[in-house]
């Protein structure tokens, strides 16, 4: 058995089997995750054909040998960290000119003595070797000794003593405060110790550009160590006031300290403008509008968002636009009498069913043409069943109405191809698993994309048993199916995007030699497939009329705004895979005598 199948026995699927460290998701908890594509799974394939894995989020680990059958016991890293080296650091005066500099900005001497700034000659990044300059010295002291010290120059050049232990500065103003504040650098804590607070610490490192994806490693998180070091001092504290630079790494430097601090016991400061410029940062507030107004934004911070948790106020908004506007406008499918009972919105879930052969998927290819030609709709389809050469060819017919191959009409000519495959591209993107396993996550992934790249409003994910599914042993197929639902019902909702989703109905048993209408709980697996959609259709040949005819059957529709629970006959050209309209009926003519005929 090579090495790549013992590995997928573990559910582990790598893009390279060559020797070194790749890092993938991981099959026992990605599915379970908020961030689904972070590759918290890491493998190494060592010289002698083995491999070794260990999950940084569940902590799963194990492996196999070089040979059939063989182990591997997983090899952690050693991670032993040098005790921090604890300087040596000796306070001086602060010279007139550096105090007149503070003055400048709003901090008194007692505010910096309080603080123990002083002033030294040393070395700093852009020095000759062995020449020194005069730097501001901000001592970081914690259990009353100083830990570490930071420089700084009046051309903005730091450093940090090395080998020093990362911590807040002012961590020992915080013990027993129930409420702290947080600040991106020295001289705004000073700013609100100067307004009178004392419960202040700033980072010592300064922002970040932008926020890091994925989950966070407390050993593999260098940037956030201060954090994680000062955990203790920070454990019992019930509000921590985030008052980080306004600008794009302030606002990332928030985001961070969020995470890790939790977002449920952090608020977020909004600093005033002045002549339609917002203030930077806690200084530029005191120096330019006062303390009493610092204050005031302190007063008036407010609760970090939490995911699901929302106020009344969050929607005040969406509220009055829809008092103003009405709902938004579901549009039309292209088909007058369809509707009556079906419309299409943004953000909803439409499950698609119907027997083998009944044309489920030339319906959705329809209904997107439709909309594509009318509104000017772009989507991305995710069919299994189609070869996209054919599926193309589908579309081409349903746009100008032309048969793609030879038979009885005349066939599109070259230059009406061309023309259509334009449009086509215009409108559509396809997703297609050419070397990943197709999982629902990997859908939604690869269609988040689209959103980005492409703008889609429509998604057709076409059908669900050729999914890949990975159900986890401790769910039943009911919860696992509600789980995916659910997980799609999300997307189309954060997204802005209509999706269709084909499922098959059971093995159906023939009526008087006919195969009756389905409904939603005929859909195998699950009565999810009728409880989670928003729209719920089935697909059905008429067999007995006397021209092709399809019946749409609206079967779920939740909200009435959209349509109703109904159905609508629709002649249908295979020729072309066109659906239409059935002619109206002529109205009755009224009998006349026979005396007052055209003669």
């Amino acid at each position: 058995m090579s090495l790549s199948e013992r590995l997928l026995e573990h559910g582990i699927r790598l893009p390279r089997y060559t020797q070194g460290d790749a890092k993938i998701r991981c099959p026992q908890c990605s599915h379970t995750r908020k961030h689904k594509a972070d590759p918290c799974l890491s493998v190494t394939l060592d010289t002698e054909g083995g491999a070794v894995w260990k999950c940084h989020n569940c902590g799963w680990s194990g492996g196999v040998g070089a040979h059939d059958h063989d182990d591997y016991a997983p090899r952690p890293r050693s991670r032993t960290k040098p005790k921090p080296v604890k300087p040596a650091f000796t306070p001086n005066a602060l010279p007139e000119g550096v105090i007149g500099w503070f003055g400048k900005r709003g901090i008194s001497p007692a505010t910096l003595d309080a603080a123990g700034v002083s002033y030294v000659k040393t070395w700093m990044p852009g020095c000759d070797q062995g020449a020194t300059i005069g730097a501001i010295a901000f001592p970081y002291r914690r259990g009353g000794e100083v830990v570490n010290v930071k420089y700084r120059t009046s051309d903005k050049r730091f450093k940090q003593e090395k080998g020093a232990e990362k911590v807040f500065y002012g961590i020992d103003h915080i013990a027993g405060c129930k409420e702290i504040l947080i600040v991106e650098g020295e001289i705004d804590a000073l700013s609100l110790r100067e307004a009178g607070f004392s419960n202040v610490l700033s980072v010592p490192d300064g922002a970040p550009q932008q926020v890091r994806d994925g989950e966070i490693d407390p050993d593999e998180d260098a940037k956030f160590e201060y954090v994680w070091n000062c955990r203790d001092e920070l454990a019992s504290v019930e509000k921590i006031i985030l008052a980080t630079d306004a600008d794009a790494p302030g606002r990332a430097l928030a985001e961070e300290l969020a995470r890790r601090l939790g977002r449920e016991r952090c608020w977020r400061v909004d600093w005033p403008t002045a002549n339609d410029a917002q203030r930077k940062d806690a200084n530029e507030v005191l120096v330019g509008d006062g303390a009493d107004v610092l204050r005031e934004c302190i007063a008036s911070a407010r609760p970090w968002p939490i995911r699901s948790l929302h106020d009344a106020d969050d929607f005040r908004d969406e509220v009055f636009n829809l008092f103003r506007h009405g709902r938004q406008r579901a549009h039309s499918t292209g088909f007058r009498s369809l509707d009556t009972f079906l419309t299409i919105r943004p953000g909803e879930l439409s499950v698609v069913t119907g027997v083998p052969n009944s044309g489920k998927s030339e319906f959705i290819d329809a209904v997107m043409v439709n909309l594509a030609l009318t509104h000017g709709w772009r989507f991305a389809v995710c069919s299994f069943e189609n070869p996209p050469d054919e599926h193309l060819s589908k579309l081409v017919e349903k746009h100008i109405g032309t048969p793609f191959w030879s038979g009885p009409r005349p066939r599109m000519t070259e230059a009406d191809l061309s023309r259509s495959l334009d449009w086509v591209q215009e409108h559509f993107t396809f997703i297609r698993a050419d070397d990943e396993s197709p999982t629902l996550d990997w859908v939604l992934e690869t269609a988040a994309a689209a959103v980005m790249r492409y703008g889609i409003k429509g998604l057709a994910l076409d059908p669900w048993n050729e999914l890949e599914h990975r159900r986890p042993s401790n769910m039943t197929e009911t919860e696992y199916v509600s789980a995916c639902l659910s997980k799609v019902k999300r997307f189309a909702a954060q997204r802005g995007v209509h999706v269709w989703f084909v499922a098959h109905p059971a093995k159906m048993l023939r009526e008087s030699g006919k195969l009756p209408v389905p409904t939603l709980y005929d859909i195998s697996g699950s009565a999810n497939w009728a409880n989670k959609a928003d729209l719920g259709v089935v697909v059905h040949r008429v067999t007995d009329a006397a021209t092709p005819q399809t019946e749409i059957f609206i079967r779920k529709c939740r909200h009435k705004s959209v349509g109703k629970i109904g159905s609508a006959v629709l002649a249908y050209d295979p020729a072309t895979g066109r659906y239409s309209d059935l002619p109206a009926p002529l109205p009755a003519q009224p009998a006349r005598h026979w005396s007052e005929r055209d003669e």
